[in-house]
């Protein structure tokens, strides 16, 4: 991935990037997002709420500086990094918060840890054995946990080191009436040391001294009919 970007025209210039087009569907994730996203010159107002959910955030008023869609996160240990579906620079008060955000409607978080570490490669060891020394996490993971929230976690610990920030997040933007995927992320939270509810954000100490906001937010149902 290069270093520059071109500016978006609007919700359809997420699809051009997206890996697998045909993800671009009413009722999905990839198209609520972007919807969501390009409403307004602004964080959607419950991602903002969320993040003034944290208590020394509670009278800041968080400003988007930039968000990037399906941003590649390289990651040691293969050749596949994480695509983030909105890689979003966000600031708050004199913080900078470099936040991974991924977008959900009735998507699965994809493969378990002991799918997807079954009969692991040299690489796949490198990779899980970064992921877990990175987040704090025992080595190996417990295999009933998602893959997908370790090495989306870990892209927002690394882009904000990268960036120079203060605050690394992580948000999942559910689109989801009945909050699917929500009890895997619960899960993940809980093997971190946080505690997870909807629309509230959790603090996770880092192995660093720094510490990982997770959170979840409950978008705008209105974006499934677009």
């Amino acid at each position: 991935m290069g270093r520059c970007y071109i500016p978006s025209t609007g919700p359809d210039s997420w699809r051009e990037l997206l890996a697998k087009p045909w993800h671009w569907k009413t009722g999905h994730s990839a198209k609520a997002l972007a919807h969501s996203w390009e409403a307004h010159d602004r964080l959607p107002e419950e991602v903002a709420a969320l993040i003034k959910t944290v208590p020394r955030y509670a009278s800041a008023q968080p400003e988007l500086l930039m968000a990037v869609p399906e941003w590649v996160v390289p990651l040691p240990g293969g050749s596949r990094g994480s695509h983030n579906d909105i890689l979003a620079l966000i600031g708050v008060e004199s913080d900078l918060m470099v936040c991974a955000v991924e977008g959900k409607v009735s998507e699965s978080f994809d493969v378990t840890i002991e799918e997807w570490f079954s009969n692991p490669s040299k690489g796949k060891k490198k990779r899980i054995q970064y992921l877990c020394d990175l987040l704090g996490s025992v080595f190996p993971p417990p295999g009933y946990l998602r893959y997908q929230l370790f090495h989306r976690a870990a892209s927002a610990v690394k882009e904000c080191q990268r960036f120079r920030g203060q605050t690394p997040a992580m948000i999942v933007h559910s689109f989801s009436p009945e909050k699917t995927g929500f009890e895997d992320y619960e899960a993940f939270v809980a093997m971190l040391g946080g505690k997870a509810e909807p629309d509230l954000m959790t603090e996770v100490g880092l192995p660093d001294g720094h510490t990982l906001l997770l959170g979840w937010a409950c978008g705008d149902y209105s974006y499934l009919r677009v």
